[in-house]
C-alpha cells in the first residue's frame, strides 16, 4: 500500500508532441497515474495577458506604494 501523503506532484511542460509522447509512455510503463489537461486559456484571457504584456513594455503602468495596497 502506497502512503499518499509521502508522493508529490510533478508538473510537466513538454516542448513538442515527441516529449509529450515519450513521458506518456514512460507513465503508462511504470503505471504511473496521470492527468492530462486538454483545456487550453481562455481566448479572453489570453488576449487580455497580451495587452497587458504590452502595455508594461510601453511603460503604461501604475505604481501602488504599500501604503496604498491595503486600504
Amino acid at each position: 500500500m502506497h502512503k499518499f501523503e509521502d508522493m508529490g506532484t510533478l508538473i510537466v511542460h513538454p516542448e513538442n508532441k515527441e516529449q509529450l509522447s515519450a513521458l506518456k509512455a514512460f507513465m503508462k510503463a511504470f503505471n504511473i497515474s496521470f492527468e492530462e489537461n486538454k483545456q487550453p486559456y481562455n481566448a479572453k484571457f489570453v488576449e487580455k495577458m497580451k495587452i497587458s504584456k504590452q502595455q508594461a513594455k510601453e511603460g503604461k503602468t501604475v505604481k501602488v506604494g504599500l501604503d496604498d495596497v491595503w486600504k
